[in-house]
């Protein structure tokens, strides 16, 4: 017996989500790489087709590894995401433009094997995949990741370099502005900062970052330098130099806040940010690395569960006693 209603049902019961904001993994990816698009661009102008050699290479190989990570899986392909070029070209931004093409090969292929898809792809990975390539090749083959020792006829400055071998004195007359367009030896992206923080404005505009992340961890920096010159401003370097030099805008923008490997909620990405921010100046003054960003970050990534359990009390949850009743007290509450 079929029984036909005389009214259309006013609710429809369903699962959650119940509202949708309309963006999707597509579009997200695509603004992030209209960010990137202005570094890029001037990455282009200042190494000229060196780099264009490197960033076009590095996500070619990234494609065509998600693409055969996908297949041998046996899963649906999701390069159609654009979430390998962004990945491959996140990694071309931390390399040298002399880089050699095999660097860049075994680089791109470690970020997205690696560092994404042995986690399962998009969104599962706990490490910031490009940096995982990056670490591979600076550990095994650091020579031809050493900016300074492949593109000594750049004539360009190498300020963490000085500062690392020659000490303070050898960056008094270091020209800021000069830095703002990219004019410092290091990756092919990450030094393009008036670009980088074109790209950022735009992210920040369309709220596909929070400003809790980067904004702690340039504070991180910025104070934990401030710290080190207190306590000795002949050796140690001010908070604007180390803001200003390597990768420490593109990684508070770019890296720092990749959302697979960042926590979530207010609290935990401060922590998260000053924790990252901290470890770049330490490294940079105790470590062997010239810049530390990219180590910095990785050592974030791993605290990120572990922040992620920093939650607020839930809304009608059991009452909690924020102090212990004495023995001959009762608490009208529990």
């Amino acid at each position: 017996m079929k029984i036909i209603l005389p009214f259309q049902p006013i609710l429809t019961v369903t699962v959650a989500p119940y509202a949708h904001c309309g963006r999707t993994i597509n579009g997200y990816i695509r603004e992030t790489l209209i960010a990137m698009l202005p570094a890029a661009i001037m990455a282009m102008v200042g190494f000229g087709v060196g780099a264009m050699r490197v960033m076009a290479l590095s996500c070619a190989v990234a494609v065509l590894c998600e693409a055969m990570c996908n297949k041998f899986t046996k899963t649906e392909q999701s390069i159609d995401n654009l979430s390998a070029v962004h990945t491959g070209l996140l990694f071309a931004f931390l390399l040298p433009a002399s880089a050699p093409w095999w660097l860049v090969t075994l680089g791109s292929a470690s970020s997205i094997i690696l560092g994404k898809m042995i986690f399962g792809g998009l969104g599962a990975n706990p490490l910031c995949a490009p940096l995982v390539g990056w670490a591979t090749c600076r550990i095994s083959w650091g020579s031809f990741m050493d900016t300074n020792a492949t593109m000594l006829m750049s004539n360009l400055p190498a300020p963490l370099q000085d500062l690392k071998y020659f000490g303070l004195e050898s960056i008094q007359s270091i020209d800021y502005m000069a830095m703002l367009s990219g004019k410092q030896l290091g990756g092919l992206g990450e030094v393009q900062l008036a670009a980088l923080l074109l790209g950022a404005a735009f992210l920040l505009v369309r709220r596909h970052i929070g400003w809790e992340i980067p904004m702690a961890f340039l504070g991180g920096v910025a104070l934990t330098a401030w710290i080190f010159q207190m306590i000795d401003p002949v050796t140690y370097a001010s908070p604007l130099f180390h803001l200003m030099t390597g990768g420490t805008l593109f990684g508070a923008f770019f890296l720092m806040t990749e959302p697979a490997s960042s926590p979530t909620g207010r609290i935990p990405s401060l922590i998260y940010g000053l924790m990252g921010g901290a470890m770049v100046i330490i490294i940079r003054v105790y470590g062997i690395y010239p810049d530390g960003v990219p180590f910095a970050i990785l050592f974030a990534n791993l605290f990120t569960p572990l922040l992620d359990r920093i939650r607020p009390k839930p809304f009608g949850g059991p009452y909690q006693l924020t102090q212990e009743p004495e023995d001959d007290e009762i608490c009208e509450k529990c």
